[in-house]
């Protein structure tokens, strides 16, 4: 996949939307949550661009290191003592610009050009280590020449304001060709190599310099910010002997252990082991889903409790960022991405690992909706993780044939299944009345419709929520079965309270003036029938509550005004709350996040939906999915973004690389597939 693209100046001042260079944006992660991240073109738009965000043990966490690396070729000779500042041979010094970015098996590689001269740059970052390697090479000519590269530095965490703090004092040591550059606040210091042929660091006294990001500005946050420079390294480069420069917080027997080559052959080949476990082949357009897939599936650095509790019980510690670059590990993100994420790449072994993780913060019958930045507890605020527990775990045990977790779990499944039927956290609790399940508290967001700005609740779906009431009948019918499995007694108020639930379900949701489904009955203003996407879930789980008399206008309803080639619609055109475009600042962007933004993630329980209904039509449900391939050359390229705006031209919004909106489409792309068997449980 090729990408050609202009460069612009560095930290140029411009639209974002206008000139597409700047927004699309490559991403390279390194497995413990680090990352490093950038626009194709090299400009700094965001305050996550960088070369190495590491991931620190807590409270650091995600921490901006190295953010920027900027080169420049010299004429003459390439023994001579010149820097940047000083061209030699009496000719203007060679600008380069990019002329092409393209990825390798998910790998960014740039090629620069100038007045006949090619560079390429690849960029690798080793898995489980805090370590990039900027690698180059002289395509043309045969070479040599001489390699300028100046580091950007600025030590600060990772989501924090541009204009946090002052610039602090950092200070360089050396000894012999290693560099460390500290900034005596309490973080471990930026370690630097330069390999290739006669490599130097050039010490000069480049002042702070300011630095405009305009993505932060557009978002409404701290725009003006500013990076250190200790000097340039130089290296002399050629067709034959390339060089690299490799930055890490890891020790130096870490650095040391493999040379830059070393370190792109093994990661070439973990790709290519990731491919082949998932069984698909290179040439299907999956096969881009399933490298983008692994950038969320973490062994989290920072919680070094966690692991260490997870080890003296047996397990190996595993979660899934939800998305790139501000969110964390989210407990609803995690069970709706698990399947896609994992199961559907052959990684059974990482899924199995997350569902026992979380099954150890199980508090008052509710999993963790987030573990913040830095911090070692979870927050429970949601209704609706807990309940996509059930659902995930029954997808494991199916398609991995491990039901010894489910006869692990099973004690604490039905726990949970305990404390929702007399109540508990967040007015989570069901109703006896009618059975179904209630939730809402006072300035908390507990669905995954979840914006929120200040004391402002924007979707606060207080009371029995669609979606939460057909998660809570399918959680019930899985437990009944798995008791049944095992030869137990299955409680009969856990029979009862399925029976009632789906017998309410239908007589309570079902809205026959509008034909389709109230989005909440029993609201903070009564019933609300606005049309929204979460109807579909009461069709998409193994067990549907929805009555199968209702299935066809709900699923055409949702296609008629809710599809996209992007997702589904959080709100229909025409509704009076509709937002056609997310933009903005934190409040008008949280204003328009679920009335009317498309979410990619929806397409995955549209496609089930389709095929409950039509199991025959693998191909229509995949002409559905065919939009998104699309979508891998937009915004980050190579993967899918959180959401979209709700109009044409559907314009990708929030986080570039969104776990459930890749985990879904991979998932729903297999399940379509002609390979793939479509399997449905029966009503019990």
């Amino acid at each position: 996949m090729l990408k050609p693209v202009r460069m612009l100046p560095r930290h140029t001042v411009v639209e974002p939307d206008g000139d597409p260079h700047l927004n699309e944006e490559w991403l390279l992660t390194n497995g413990i949550g680090g990352y490093a991240s950038g626009t194709v073109s090299g400009a700094i738009t965001r305050r996550y661009h960088g070369l190495l965000v590491a991931a620190l043990p807590n409270p650091h966490g995600r921490t901006m290191m190295l953010q920027a690396a900027s080169e420049r070729l010299l004429w003459g000779d390439p023994i001579a003592d010149a820097g940047p500042e000083a061209p030699t041979a009496g000719r203007p010094e060679p600008t380069l610009s990019v002329s092409e970015f393209r990825l390798e098996g998910g790998l960014p590689v740039w090629r620069y050009t100038a007045q006949g001269i090619v560079l390429e740059k690849r960029l690798v970052m080793p898995y489980r280590q805090n370590t990039v390697y900027i690698l180059y090479k002289l395509v043309e000519p045969e070479g040599p020449m001489r390699l300028a590269v100046r580091p950007r530095i600025h030590f600060l965490p990772h989501d924090a304001p541009v204009s946090a703090g002052d610039p602090p004092k950092y200070v360089v040591t050396a000894c012999d060709d290693r560099y460390e550059i500290s900034s005596g606040a309490d973080l471990p210091p930026l370690r630097m190599i330069v390999h290739g042929t006669s490599p130097a660091l050039m010490l000069d006294h480049l002042p702070v310099e300011s630095v405009f990001y305009p993505a932060e500005s557009h978002r409404g946050y701290d725009s003006r910010g500013w990076f250190w420079s200790p000097g340039y390294f130089r290296v002399d480069v050629s067709r034959e002997t390339p060089a690299a420069l490799v930055a890490s917080t890891e020790s130096w027997a870490t650095i040391s252990a493999l040379s830059p080559q070393q370190a792109m052959d093994a990661e070439v080949e973990r790709r290519r082991l990731l491919l082949a476990n998932a069984g698909m082949p290179s040439e299907d357009p999956a096969s881009e889903l399933v490298l983008a897939a692994d950038q969320f599936l973490i062994d989290p650095a920072g919680r070094m409790e966690d692991s260490a509790r997870a080890k003296a019980a047996g397990n190996e510690f595993r979660t899934v960022i939800a998305g790139y670059h501000w969110f964390t590990d989210w407990g609803r993100d995690t069970m709706i991405s698990l399947e896609g994420l994992a199961l559907s790449t052959g990684r059974h072994h990482d899924a199995g690992c997350i569902l026992r993780s979380f099954s150890q913060y199980i508090r008052d019958g509710l999993i963790p909706n987030l573990f913040p930045e830095g911090q070692k507890e979870g927050l429970y605020h949601t209704a609706d993780a807990t309940l996509w527990f059930f659902h995930t775990l029954e997808r494991y045990a199916d398609l991995t044939g491990d039901r010894a977790l489910i006869q692990t779990l099973l004690p604490k499944m039905t726990d949970i299944i305990r404390h929702h039927l007399r109540g508990t956290r967040f007015g989570i609790r069901v109703d006896p009345a009618d059975g179904l399940l209630s939730q809402g508290a006072e300035g908390y967001q507990l669905t995954w419709m979840d914006a929120k700005v200040g004391n402002w609740v924007v979707t606060p779906r207080r009371g029995k929520a669609v979606e939460i009431n057909a998660l809570w009948y399918n959680a019930l019918m899985l437990v009944e079965r798995w008791m049944r499995a095992e030869s137990m007694a299955v409680p009969a108020e856990f029979h009862d309270a399925a029976q009632q639930a789906r017998e309410s379900f239908n007589r309570r949701f079902w809205n026959a003036s509008t034909g389709y489904l109230f989005d909440v009955v029993d609201g903070e203003h009564g019933d609300d029938p606005a049309c929204r996407p979460n109807q579909i879930i009461a069709i998409s789980l193994d067990h549907p509550v929805l009555a199968e008399a209702y299935w066809r206008p709900v699923v055409q309803v949702v296609q008629d005004r809710l599809l996209t080639p992007c997702g589904l619609r959080s709100l229909a055109p025409g509704e009076p709350d509709f937002k056609p475009r997310y933009y903005g600042d934190l409040r008008s962007r949280d204003a328009a996040y679920h009335q009317g933004t498309v979410w990619a993630w929806l397409i995955g329980p549209f496609v089930d939906a389709w095929l409950r209904l039509y199991p025959d039509d693998r191909a229509g449900a995949r002409r559905f999915l065919e939009p998104f391939i699309d979508q891998l050359n937009q915004a980050c390229i190579g993967s899918v973004s959180e959401i979209f705006d709700a109009e044409y031209p559907y314009t990708p919004r929030g986080c570039i690389a969104q776990a459930w909106s890749v985990a879904e489409l991979l998932r729903a792309w297999i399940k379509t597939s002609s390979r793939a068997p479509v399997r449905f449980e029966k009503q019990m």
